[in-house]
């Protein structure tokens, strides 16, 4: 009995915790991604390229951030009113919403790194490749995400029908057909994304190093390294310990793991490790301001001031029908940083 309260205790200070650090999150996340969308609707009459990413990406992190009242109001009075149809949508929309984030965060060092090493090759990509990418995205992930739900999908239990999100109970899955699960879901969702974004990284720094690099390419691969190691960073910060922790959770929400401290300690790191990939949806705003100058530019006072057509006339004199000789010269040379925000 003792072992058996101890274990309550724990999973109360989880949903306490919960409540918390949504809390924290909410507001920092929906104003950011709030801005970062507005800076975005700008950017979409000034390039054809890369922006699309970051829409979407900015998309899945506040869709995330506008789910967590209820996942707040519900860790707060440990009692769920809407329905198991809400329920289990809000259940699925997180999921959605988390790996969304990684496939976008791997699109964007992906294309960072293709107009940096190959500019000749990919200049002429236009923006309707990069929303057939995001709509495929879009797709796989919403199937990909489905088991979630699926496994939490339990009987018409009474004692089950006001609870939600980390008390949904797990549907017993043969052991087997749980580990190929969770190991494909570790290899699409985390290791082959994480490889991706590593190897963009190895590459450009060792571009760094060749000789042949003039000074003006030098700093352009400076800056496109400064954008892929964040993503790097944040990757590995925000989504690294879920997937540690993931399959560790499923035993213990599957009833495999038995023994109380054990249990005790997993849903100790799983809670922070949940808390941390929600994170995410405040971090990338941040990516945004402190790796993008021109993100900075357009949040500037002065650039608030000067307005929106000022830049789109000067986009216009560049990248229009009519290009000035500025405008040819970076076309010739393969020079994208004027035509494309993202490699500033």
């Amino acid at each position: 009995m003792s072992n058996n309260s101890s274990c309550n205790e724990e999973n109360e200070f989880s949903k306490r915790f919960y409540a918390i650090m949504y809390t924290i999150i909410l507001v920092p996340g929906l104003i950011g991604n709030i801005l970062a969308l507005w800076v975005f609707y700008g950017y979409m009459k000034e390039t054809k390229r890369a922006v699309i990413f970051m829409i979407n990406l900015a998309i899945a992190d506040l869709a995330q951030v506008l789910s967590l009242p209820l996942r707040i109001f519900y860790y707060i009075s440990e009692n769920w009113h809407l329905g198991k149809g809400v329920c289990m949508f809000c259940f699925y929309l997180k999921y959605v919403n988390m790996y969304a984030s990684i496939y976008f965060l791997v699109c964007i060092s992906v294309r960072r790194f293709l107009f940096l090493m190959y500019p000749f090759r990919f200049k002429d990509c236009t923006r309707i490749y990069d929303v057939y990418i995001s709509i495929a995205g879009w797709i796989v992930v919403c199937i990909g995400c489905l088991p979630f739900p699926l496994l939490r999908l339990a009987s018409n239990d009474h004692r089950t029908s006001n609870t939600c999100f980390a008390d949904l109970p797990m549907k017993a899955v043969d052991g087997t057909i749980s580990i190929a699960m969770m190991t494909i879901g570790e290899l699409a969702g985390f290791v082959t994304p994480l490889t991706i974004i590593l190897y963009c990284s190895w590459k450009t720094v060792l571009s760094l190093k060749e000789n042949s690099s003039v000074s003006q390419d030098l700093g352009e691969k400076q800056k496109a390294l400064k954008m892929i190691l964040t993503c790097t960073v944040v990757f590995l910060i925000c989504f690294a310990p879920y997937h540690i922790s993931f399959p560790l959770d499923y035993f213990v929400k599957s009833n495999k793991i038995k023994e109380c401290s054990t249990r005790k300690v997993i849903l100790i790191f799983h809670t922070g490790a949940l808390c941390l990939a929600s994170l995410n949806s405040c971090v990338d705003p941040i990516i945004y301001y402190f790796t993008t100058n021109e993100f900075r530019r357009r949040l500037s006072r002065q650039d608030l001031q000067d307005g929106t057509p000022h830049h789109n006339e000067h986009y216009g004199n560049t990248n229009g029908p009519e290009k000035g000789a500025m405008g040819f010269l970076e076309e010739k040379r393969g020079d994208t940083s004027r035509t494309d925000p993202w490699i500033d």
